[in-house]
């Protein structure tokens, strides 16, 4: 029998998401899918570790890009007959949010990479498992924000908090320095795990002289995961605020979060080129905050105001100027800079070009 998962988990704003009909097979299909397409990149293309060419990376960002989008096409023909451009409407909301709010992630990635001096041919194999992770942490946090609303309809007013929260730091926050060595995560590995100081080609763990031993890259993969937490504290709840579908919101942030790899070793070094990129996330994270604020409200006092539900094309509409905007300002504020002889500040001193002794 069909497993019926409606858009909107707490009823009473039901109609104002989609509707999708999810059989088992279709989760089956979806996980064996994402799964092959892992496998394929690993086992196929980065079989052996070599460096990442930026013409490499742009084609091969181009292509995750195409399968992202190209799932709208799964999400159409799932959806019920009424809900097929909505649906649409808010796989493409969602899987955007995640894309565009995953760019600070791979910033963070770069320092860090940076800061264990990771030699590039080695950079690939390590956020392989760094995307792997993210994506099953990212379920477990999908699910268990399900479970919350289904149980507490006020968590979405929580979220909505939380949102306006992180808007607010994004927008405001001078501080962008980031410091690997201060991470409790890797405090603990340190003490806990025993390591050796050198890299062994692109190994997590060595045995030396009959010991099993951690790598620095097994460090950074420890890293790697724990920012990976950090932002999916905002961007779950941010999905959560276009589309409420388990499937959608599933399936939206693994296809924006299985791209990540290429984009780092496309965008990594270029933090400084995007410098109004944080006001413009700013931005959709305090629209959707408000939204799920307001649909509360309206729910839970029974507001006829249509409005504090919007469309998920004006929410999909919002997201798209918003980013325009954006990376369109902080293009243009970058040539200016260049054509008068005025140099960015760096915050990253080396993105994925970085190319240390492997230790060996």
């Amino acid at each position: 029998m069909p497993i019926v998962l409606p858009g909107h988990v707490i009823g009473a704003a039901s109609s104002k998401y989609v509707h999708l009909t999810v059989e088992p097979w279709h989760w089956v299909a979806l996980i064996a899918f994402v799964v092959t397409l892992l496998l394929v990149d690993l086992l196929l293309f980065h079989r052996r570790a070599h460096k990442i060419s930026v013409r490499e990376a742009a084609i091969e960002s181009a292509v995750w890009i195409s399968i992202g989008l190209a799932f709208t096409g799964v999400i159409y023909l799932m959806a019920d007959p009424g809900d097929k451009g909505a649906a649409v409407g808010e796989y493409l909301a969602a899987f955007l949010i995640e894309q565009s709010l995953s760019v600070d992630n791979v910033f963070v990635w770069a320092v860090i990479l940076t800061y264990f001096a990771v030699p590039a041919k080695y950079q690939f194999r390590v956020l392989f498992w760094g995307v792997f992770g993210a994506i099953a942490l990212r379920g477990a946090f999908i699910f268990a924000g399900v479970a919350l609303i289904r149980t507490f309809a006020a968590t979405l007013a929580v979220f909505g908090l939380i949102l306006l929260y992180t808007a607010f730091k994004l927008a405001f926050s001078d501080d962008d320095s980031i410091d690997p060595n201060s991470s409790i995560a890797l405090r603990i590995v340190r003490r806990v795990v025993p390591s050796t100081p050198d890299l062994h080609g692109q190994n997590l763990f060595v045995r030396e002289h009959g010991k099993l031993l951690a790598t620095p890259l097994f460090a950074v993969l420890v890293l790697i995961e724990g920012t990976d937490i950090i932002f999916a504290f905002d961007s779950i709840p941010a999905i959560f605020g276009v589309t409420q579908h388990v499937f959608i919101v599933f399936s939206a942030v693994t296809f924006a979060m299985l791209g990540l790899r290429a984009l780092y070793f496309l965008v990594g070094g270029m933090q400084d080129r995007f410098r109004y990129l944080n006001y413009g996330l700013a931005v959709i994270l305090a629209f959707v905050g408000l939204k799920l604020i307001l649909g509360f409200t309206a729910d839970t006092f029974s507001f006829p105001v249509d409005e504090l539900h919007p469309p998920v094309w004006v929410s999909l509409g919002v997201i798209i100027v918003t980013l325009a905007v954006a990376i369109v300002a902080s293009l243009r504020a970058d040539a200016k800079d260049v054509a008068n002889g005025v140099d960015p500040p760096h915050r990253i001193s080396s993105g994925p070009e970085v190319d240390a002794s492997d230790g060996n």
